[in-house]
């Protein structure tokens, strides 16, 4: 399988009887268009440095073709969502923006169409014309108590106490909290790896959560050693290395139930 690494961007119009391409764009659609393919490519998450990313202009339509783009996980992920779901729910809202940016603009000059699709691979593409109807589905809000783990930035508050907490992804969630919940922690939390137990608000289509409460700190925060795993691995390989067959082994154990 080819690994995803290059996108192409492409915008096709009219303008004065002739169409839009790299030698005849008004600025202001060459701006917005670039200011939508970052926004695009960067997402909410922004596992991508813009900066990075070399553009190449391509003849036809207006097109950018945008290369270095291993990282970004959720970018290929939306792609694939918006293939096989017209419900703009399911992917990063930044993204989703934009698509519903440029189908309001093609809603209204039937000329106008976009489209983004992997260079030289076939049935990879997203149309967006006068036709598409990508929706946003009423959102559905359900409370859940779950554990997030992250690096505290900032606590306290006189009015409002709350924690600002930076999560692994770079995203910035503030949680409250009440007085008294962070008048009992003893350990000196702040810039350091932390396990919070919330209640809050999650998206049951994009996983957002909103009016995060704090229930606790973790003290006890479990740790995976990657060195300490494969050493057991190692272990329970020796072990069982005159067992032809460990899973009838284990039926035989059983008296042959499963």
């Amino acid at each position: 399988m080819e690994t995803l690494n290059e996108l192409r961007f492409a915008i096709s119009d009219r303008l004065n009887d002739g169409e839009v391409g790299p030698k005849h764009v008004p600025l202001s659609l060459l701006g917005d268009f670039q200011k939508d393919v970052t926004e695009f490519l960067r997402g909410s998450v922004r596992d991508i440095d813009a900066s990075e990313v070399i553009v190449a202009i391509e003849e036809g339509s207006l097109a950018l073709v945008a290369s270095g783009l291993l990282a970004t996980a959720t970018l290929w992920a939306d792609l694939d969502r918006l293939k096989s779901s017209g419900s703009l729910n399911q992917i990063d809202p930044k993204r989703a923006a934009v698509i519903e940016r440029w189908q309001a603009a093609s809603h209204q000059n039937p000329h106008r169409k976009y489209r983004i699709a992997v260079p030289r691979a076939a049935n990879t593409g997203v149309s967006i014309d006068s036709e598409t109807n990508f929706r946003r589905d009423e959102e559905v809000w359900v409370t859940v108590e779950k554990y997030i783990h992250g690096r505290v930035l900032d606590w306290g508050g006189k009015t409002k106490p709350n924690v600002h907490l930076e999560l692994d992804d770079g995203t910035v969630l503030k949680v409250a909290a009440s007085q008294t919940l962070l008048k009992q922690e003893k350990q000196n939390l702040l810039y350091r790896p932390t396990l919070l137990h919330i209640t809050a608000q999650e998206n049951l289509f994009t996983g957002a959560l909103r009016n995060p409460t704090l229930l606790a700190f973790e003290t006890n925060q479990p740790s995976y050693d990657e060195a300490e795993f494969q050493e057991m691995v190692k272990r329970g390989t020796v072990a069982w290395a005159d067992t032809p067959n460990a899973t009838q082994w284990l039926e035989d154990l059983r008296g042959g139930r499963a």
